[in-house]
């Protein structure tokens, strides 16, 4: 008697731990939960950069060798691979947006035996496709959403904390305060230092209006990548 598994693609969500909880507003430029998914937007940089260089690369190489055949194991390695970086994902989502997705279902076995069928076989694995396509949707997103969360987050923090540092400029730079502009326009000259007390408090309240926001930011960024992880992956 032979039983089929069926596929399943359902998303388990692991039990929430105090640092998965929801922080308040005011806590959560500190709270580890938004370390997590920084860390974890940073780091998905060189991690798109290296999936979508091998899924342009082989299946540049692949399709281009179809024609003598040879591109069939190209393909087939190609999405064996797509299913590896898909398990990766997977794990980086658990650990870093505590998000559990299952696997997906088991890539079919051949109707017939032998390596050619085998090879074959793999070029019907839908959610490998699926983890290729993966590699190539988000790679434009994660190199906008690293540019965006390290900047936003890194004007934030300059600015609040520019009365800390303020004196800076005065003694090394020659500059009042900090320059936002100086040019000229014809004969006039335009200029714009950071260097009274209003100014200076008000650069750093905006900062902390930024600091307080970031938070929001990054998980917004980072929902994004749950969606997709969650259409793509499981």
């Amino acid at each position: 008697m032979s039983t089929s598994t069926l596929p399943y693609t359902a998303t388990r969500t692991a039990p929430a731990t105090p640092a998965e909880r929801p922080t308040g507003f005011w806590r959560a430029p500190f709270a580890a939960v938004t370390f997590r998914e920084l860390g974890y937007t940073l780091i998905s940089l060189p991690v798109a950069i290296a999936g979508f260089v091998f899924a342009v690369t082989m299946f540049s190489l692949g399709t281009g060798l179809a024609v003598t055949l040879l591109g069939v194991p190209v393909l087939a390695a190609m999405l064996a691979g797509a299913r590896g970086l898909g398990a990766a994902e997977r794990g980086r989502a658990r650990a870093g947006l505590a998000l559990d997705v299952a696997e997906p279902a088991p890539r079919k076995a051949p109707r017939q035996d032998g390596w050619w069928a085998g090879m074959a076989s793999r070029l019907t694995d839908a959610a490998a496709w699926k983890a290729l396509l993966f590699q190539v949707v988000m790679f434009p997103w994660r190199v906008a959403s690293f540019c965006l969360s390290l900047s936003v987050l890194l004007s934030g923090w300059v600015a609040a904390l520019y009365p800390a540092y303020h004196w800076v400029f005065p003694h090394y730079v020659d500059w009042p305060g900090y320059r936002v502009y100086d040019f000229y326009s014809g004969s006039t000259h335009h200029e714009l230092y950071l260097d009274s007390v209003p100014e200076i408090a008000g650069a750093s309240l905006l900062g902390m209006v930024i600091v307080l926001l970031t938070p929001k930011l990054i998980r917004a960024l980072t929902n994004v990548d749950r969606a997709a992880v969650r259409s793509l992956l499981g």
